[in-house]
């Protein structure tokens, strides 16, 4: 019997009742779309073409409507570039082929190169980050990533900060 929750699940998984390796890298593909959006996975209030976040997502790429769709605050504070190669890796993330999608471990080497090249235009990103992490969880501040001198723990540590100021932790 198929288990798991509407609107994350690999449509592969639902046909086969079989999860693979890519069944994990599909449901992250939805939160990703999530994320640009601000829509819920599954919606119901709204036309029927939008109630499935990943169809409404891939079809308003496919139509090239990618900035009509995204959240007010994405287009206001994102690159339009960087938000656009997120937006590839969410669609190739939620390829209806398990094999067309990549790994998870190609996925999560994707984000951190995003979000390298997001804080290498950023100056004030390495000082900010070196006070969040002293304030957040003790210990030495760590180098500053502006001047080329963070590390991916650092940007892994960057993003969990800004996570929880994104959910007022």
């Amino acid at each position: 019997m198929v288990q798991g929750t509407v609107g994350y699940l690999d449509p592969e998984y639902l046909q086969t009742s079989q999860l693979t390796d890519k069944s994990g890298v599909y449901s992250f593909g939805v939160v990703m779309v999530e994320l640009l959006t601000g829509k819920k996975a599954v919606f119901f209030n709204g036309p029927a073409e939008e109630r499935n976040l990943a169809r409404f997502f891939l079809s308003a790429l496919k139509e090239d409507q990618l900035l009509r769709i995204l959240e007010d605050c994405v287009l206001r504070e994102g690159d339009v570039e960087e938000v656009k190669e997120f937006a590839s890796l969410a669609e190739r993330c939620l390829r209806v082929k398990g094999e067309e999608r990549p790994t998870m471990k190609k996925v999560a080497a994707e984000l951190e190169d995003l979000t390298t090249m997001a804080l290498a235009g950023q100056s004030w990103v390495g000082e900010e980050l070196n006070s969040k992490v002293t304030a957040n969880f003790g210990g030495e501040p760590s180098k500053n990533i502006s001047d080329g001198g963070g590390s991916a723990g650092d940007l892994s540590l960057f993003n969990n900060i800004m996570l929880q100021e994104s959910d007022g932790r």
